[in-house]
This record gives C-alpha cells, sequence and structure tokens, in this order.
C-alpha cells in the first residue's frame, strides 16, 4: 500500500465525515442561533431553553436525513472493502 492510496483513502473519509455532519451542524447552528436571539429579545436566560429545541431539532434531522447519511456510510466502506485486493501484497 502506497502513501497516496493512504492519503486518497483519508481525504475521502474525510470529506465523507464533513457531508454527513453538515446537516445535523447546520440544524443546530440555525436552532441554536434562534433560540438566541428570542432570549436576548425576551431577557429569558435559561439554560435547559437552549438544549430542549436543539435536541428535538437534531431527532428531527435524524430521522430526515438518517437513511441519506448511512446510505453513504455504507457505499463507502463497501467500495473501501471491495478494493481491499489492491492494497494488498502479494
Amino acid at each position: 500500500m502506497t502513501v497516496d492510496a493512504v492519503a486518497d483513502i483519508m481525504r475521502d473519509a474525510l470529506f465523507l465525515i464533513i457531508k454527513t455532519a453538515m446537516p445535523l451542524l447546520l440544524v443546530s447552528l440555525i436552532v441554536g442561533l434562534s433560540v438566541s436571539i428570542f432570549q436576548t429579545v425576551t431577557s429569558i436566560q435559561e439554560q435547559t431553553l437552549t438544549f430542549v429545541p436543539k435536541i428535538i431539532a437534531i431527532f428531527l434531522s435524524l430521522i430526515l436525513f438518517g437513511q441519506w447519511m448511512i446510505t453513504g456510510m455504507v457505499e463507502f466502506v463497501t467500495q473501501l472493502w471491495s478494493t481491499f485486493s489492491l492494497y494488498t501484497r502479494g
């Protein structure tokens, strides 16, 4: 296995991680920002008000994007495992 092959696998894996995590991170960011603005406007500083909406939004996002996320991960692992014979020395 060459250094270039390892670098390619790592690049693909990191891109998959970013692509898979992005929807959940964006939803969390948007909900957190919305709650923060709401707290600033209403002067409510309740700590649980920041976590409960985020948790609910993340669970809903997992329901919505979960199949897409799992499909991407399964395709990556299947492609990686199917090419293991190319990486071993004979």
